[in-house]
């Protein structure tokens, strides 16, 4: 399964970076794409004078856990003129145990060796990065794939246009639907069996969750932290309350947050805030829960793939697709339950979106009080149903949209 051969959409802010110094660092889960994309760098635009190192690789971890020095007297060894500009790509950094020093040393003292690594854990490689990077290191997030990836590694592509929007729009919805069953885990979007993505995604779960991410926050209570996941799982896109969480697992509420917070800085889940400009003291204090990936929250939640796509599911999704595409998302909801699902601020102003699967025409009175009193660009994101409002869009729309 060839991977590397897609491209991936922050290549795009990642290619101007290699005429600088600067420590490129690439962060995110296992299998959402991290190797493959330092090899699609090294295919397409690095192609000579570089040299990659995995340090899943005992020997590779081994020797840069000596220091700098030895790692640039390997690469001599192995005939890399180091006069010249090198590449040296590192997967999985946050196995080293001092990367902060490995990595300040060679920026500092090794011009001629421009430095592009990769971790699998933001909590890790913050735990293990200290100041003395700052200034030295960009650093950039890379999520399972988005829907226009998810399209790009489906080979489809779309012009459209007025006489074909209908048909087109049909076909995307099929293929949404696809996306929200099985999430956008590249290995999991390439096989197109439904028993090898299930076997490949249930690999994820009981490898990464179940076994990296307990090792990591050296977590004992077994039962109760893949029980969490698994509730957490089935109330994405709904309000966290840790309190009711610690009493239905039994588990103290410090606990419940240690392990969340886990969750989040592992790129599991996201903690999403709620809006606050006005009215401070009507608005709830709870934050709401997403997975990042509906594939993995529908295995966990259904121990299968569903048959049809839920509300909840379908919020999820596009969460997933604003967080993506580096939007800041926060929600809007008062103590007597007047509710906005999404609101987006920038410095066009503020947009607030209502996600509603099946769009029969009927808009909630939130949605015309936010509007009026914060003067928001106001927009409901459907699937399915009436297309005739001009408020309505489809996610892929509203995604190009709100990059304008």
């Amino acid at each position: 399964m060839v991977v590397e051969l897609y491209a991936r959409k922050i290549i795009d802010k990642v290619l101007p970076l290699l005429k600088t110094n600067d420590i490129i660092v690439i962060h995110g889960a296992r299998q959402v794409g991290k190797s493959s994309f330092l090899r699609y760098l090294i295919k397409n635009h690095i192609k000579n004078e570089y040299f990659y190192m995995d340090l899943e690789n005992l020997e590779y971890l081994d020797l840069c856990n000596k220091g700098p020095n030895e790692v640039h007297n390997f690469l001599e060894g192995k005939g890399i003129d180091l006069k010249k500009k090198i590449f040296l790509l590192i997967d999985e950094v946050q196995y080293l145990e001092n990367p902060s020093n490995f990595l300040k040393i060679f920026h500092d003292h090794y011009d001629n060796v421009k430095l592009i690594v990769s971790g699998s854990s933001s909590f890790e490689i913050k735990r293990k990065f200290k100041e003395s990077l700052v200034g030295r290191t960009i650093d950039f997030e890379l999520y399972p794939l988005d829907f226009e990836e998810f399209l790009v590694f489906k080979n489809k592509q779309y012009i459209i246009k007025k006489e074909n929007v209908h048909q087109i729009n049909n076909e995307l919805i099929s293929l949404f639907e696809e996306y929200n069953f099985y999430g956008g885990y590249p290995k999991i979007v390439l096989e197109n069996d439904i028993e090898n993505k299930t076997l490949m995604l249930s690999q994820i779960i009981q490898t990464y969750i179940k076994k990296d991410i307990r090792d990591l926050g050296n977590i004992r209570d077994l039962h109760s932290f893949n029980k969490l996941v698994e509730v957490l799982a089935s109330q994405s896109g709904n309000l966290l309350n840790i309190e009711e969480l610690s009493n239905t697992l039994q588990v103290e509420k410090s606990t419940i947050k240690n392990w969340i917070f886990l969750l989040e800085a592992t790129y599991i889940l996201r903690i999403v805030r709620p809006f606050h400009k006005n009215l401070r003291s009507e608005l709830t204090k709870n934050p709401k829960i997403f997975f990042i990936d509906t594939g993995l929250m529908n295995l966990l939640h259904w121990k299968t793939f569903p048959k049809i796509i839920t509300g909840n599911s379908f919020e999820t999704s596009f969460f997933s697709e604003l967080l993506k595409n580096n939007h800041n998302v926060n929600f809007w909801r008062t103590t007597n339950k007047q509710e906005i699902d999404f609101i987006i601020q920038s410095p066009d102003g503020i947009t607030a979106i209502e996600t509603k699967l099946n769009f029969q025409q009927s808009v909630s009175r939130s949605f015309f009080f936010f509007k009026e009193k914060y003067h928001s660009n106001n927009f409901i994101i459907s699937l399915y149903g009436n297309k005739d409002n001009k408020e309505k869009r489809y996610p892929w729309e509203i995604v190009k949209e709100l990059e304008q």
